[in-house]
């Protein structure tokens, strides 16, 4: 039997060390190699007015194996940031912004950074350590952003 080219993510299996076991490929279909999920304008309603889609394994099952993930962002330009180097993307423009992201890991994180710091349980003794904040001004900003869902850019 001849190895194939592709290894479709058979997600109704679990995901393991390596990612997804293959469909059988006498159920790979065309619609299989396609994701549809960057198509039209998206929400910037928000209060970061962005918005990412991930078209991680998850989502489009024919990059399992690949070793890369994708995702589109409705802000900032395209750019190379070295791995692990803490970056941002805003608009500077006074139209939308549009990228698409081409990512080396088949599960790459995501994190906002100002919703990992203010948003979750951080004290408020260490957020105003790190970040030179005052107390009163690290407070104000996890009422802020102890509100948003996060989970909303995962598209």
């Amino acid at each position: 039997m001849q190895e194939p080219d592709y290894c479709i993510a058979d997600r109704s299996l679990p995901r393991g060390p390596t990612g997804y076991a293959c469909k059988d490929p006498a159920k790979v279909t065309t619609d299989d190699f396609v994701f549809t999920g960057f198509r039209g304008e998206k929400d910037t309603t928000n209060l970061f007015q962005s918005n990412a889609t991930f078209a991680f394994v998850e989502q489009f099952s024919g990059i399992n194996g690949l070793g890369l993930s994708m995702a589109r962002l409705e802000a900032g330009d395209v750019m190379i940031f070295p791995q692990y180097l803490l970056h941002f993307q805003t608009n500077v423009g006074e139209t939308p912004a549009l990228a698409f992201v081409a990512l080396n890991g088949a599960n790459p994180g995501f994190q906002i950074t100002s919703t990992a710091l203010f948003g979750g349980n951080l004290p408020v003794e260490i957020a105003s350590q790190i970040t030179a904040i005052s107390p009163e001004e690290v407070r104000r900003l996890q009422n802020v952003f102890s509100e948003i869902d996060t989970t909303s850019y995962d598209a």
